[in-house]
């Protein structure tokens, strides 16, 4: 099933790229709780949505753009969970540092991810615990590397005082901010050490970098130690988190 949702998420990033190569300006539209949406992200839930309910029917589907109300999810144990286009803020900047998330949860674990980044045509996904980077038509596994000063992988657009208090008491590393959830990938596949994450995010917006990065062999975890929990939750939120190797 793998290679059938790399296959999907491939799909909804060409719809992506239709809007995003058009030269017409973006009709930028914000939901209720302020965050941006276009026209790009509505066109990648729908091939997503239409895919996985061929695919897979019995899997009720959890989609940013379509959220099910609590009474209806609040029993589930195996859902799909999707951002059709996380980084929907530097899919408007035009930096191309966005991408299509596809996760399967099982009892709170996700359990496969496929996160594909359209601009650069690369693609991330897991499961069984091994984890691909697929890139200019070649499949290699990917794994967790130390360095030493480690690379810090930040957010582009969510930078607080916290993560700043944070990396000033670290020692010595590097940093490198970047967009959406390629911030797993790259911890995922070597090139960084840590990701820490105190700023808010939803559970869409982890999922299918969490199963990267934890194929790969990093941890996920609150600051209180416990790993992401996916288990329905009334609030969509995640607590803040880092990716590391230990």
């Amino acid at each position: 099933m793998l290679e059938q949702i790399s296959r999907l998420a491939r799909e909804a990033g060409e719809a992506i790229m239709v809007v995003y190569q058009d030269d017409k300006p973006l009709n930028v539209e914000h939901k209720s709780d302020d965050s941006p949406v276009t026209a790009a992200d509505l066109a990648a839930h729908q091939v997503i949505r239409d895919g996985l309910a061929k695919l897979t029917p019995e899997i009720p589907l959890l989609s940013e753009e379509d959220p099910p109300s609590w009474a209806i999810r609040q029993h589930w144990q195996r859902y799909w969970l999707v951002d059709p286009l996380d980084g929907t803020k530097e899919f408007i900047s035009r930096n191309g540092e966005f991408t299509v998330n596809i996760a399967l949860i099982e009892n709170g674990v996700p359990v496969m991810g496929v996160v594909y980044a359209p601009v650069n045509d690369a693609l991330y996904c897991a499961e069984r615990g091994k984890a691909w980077k697929e890139e200019h038509g070649v499949r290699e596994q990917i794994h967790v590397s130390n360095a030493n000063p480690p690379l810090v992988v930040v957010s582009r657009s969510h930078a607080d005082d916290e993560l700043r208090d944070y990396l000033a008491q670290l020692g010595e590393h590097q940093t490198v901010a970047v967009g959406s959830s390629l911030k797993f990938c790259l911890v995922a596949e070597g090139k960084a050490q840590l990701y820490p994450r105190f700023g808010p995010t939803n559970v869409w917006d982890t999922a299918a970098g969490h199963a990267v990065a934890l194929a790969a062999g990093a941890q996920i975890h609150d600051w209180q130690g416990k790993t992401l929990d996916y288990t329905p939750a009334e609030s969509f939120l995640n607590p803040g988190f880092r990716v590391s190797l230990f």
